[in-house]
């Protein structure tokens, strides 16, 4: 497709894009070639056995909690920093018991040793924090997005933000503050999204990665990725990467 023709099929993601909240995005992937080897619901529900308070770190809109909602503790909060998502989460998760807190994850506003299960789905994090509001005996669990995550792209966008290996800097973070890591798993496969919109809509909703951009501005970068990323059958793969790490607590 030439420019005009791009600009038009991208306008209608353009602006459900601007309208976007919480983190369930609605757009068009095929099943991975190599799913995930594990799943991130199952090990919070074993995780959560025995816990009696939880805390899920950037809930976004609260969606993912909500679905887990039978497997958590009766006491369980969330917390969302995003002033566009915070009212959807409070929204979702107040009729099931769970308050939501605005404020950074990575400075937490809970006293020392409240909570047996604290978790983190594609939220940053800090560990010495998340250390110090874990009781003795629980666990943290999270699921990251790996810092190499659409790594394609940064051959149009070499601006793109690298958030560096984390998976191994949250590791060696646990272990220096005593914490063992339970699990830590790391697995890379490729999407494939149905057209050039659905991929673009997400760049657009995720702009930690490329905050500054325009499609406009940027549509020859944009096309140029397309044509060299496209399936016979007009979609884009990119590979992905996802991780997981469980730590626990010792007793003193």
């Amino acid at each position: 497709m030439d420019r005009d023709e791009a600009l038009e099929h991208l306008r209608p993601y353009i602006e459900k894009a601007r309208g976007f909240s919480g983190w369930m995005h609605n757009v068009r992937v095929r099943p991975p070639d190599l799913p995930l080897p594990w799943d991130y619901a199952q090990i919070v529900a074993e995780a959560a056995e025995g816990a009696t308070a939880a805390l899920d770190l950037g809930t976004g809109g609260g969606e993912r909690v909500a679905a887990m909602r039978q497997s958590l503790p009766d006491r369980m909060y969330a917390t969302e920093e995003w002033h566009v998502n915070a009212p959807v989460a409070y929204r979702r998760l107040a009729p099931l018991g769970i308050p939501v807190v605005r404020c950074s994850s990575l400075d937490i506003p809970f006293a020392d040793a409240t909570f047996d299960l604290v978790l983190s789905r594609h939220e940053d994090f800090s560990t010495s924090d998340v250390a110090r509001i874990l009781r003795p005996g629980g666990r943290f669990v999270t699921q990251q997005v790996g810092h190499d995550d659409w790594r394609e792209v940064r051959a149009w966008f070499p601006e793109a933000v690298d958030f560096g290996d984390h998976f191994h800097r949250y590791q060696d973070e646990f272990a220096a503050i005593g914490i063992p890591v339970e699990r830590a798993e790391r697995h890379e496969y490729t999407a494939v999204y149905e057209t050039f919109g659905d991929f673009v809509y997400l760049l657009l909703t995720a702009p930690w990665m490329l905050p500054d951009l325009d499609v406009e501005r940027d549509i020859d970068r944009l096309l140029a990725m397309y044509d060299a990323l496209r399936t016979p059958d007009g979609g884009i793969a990119v590979r992905e990467v996802r991780e997981v790490i469980v730590v626990m607590k010792r007793f003193l």
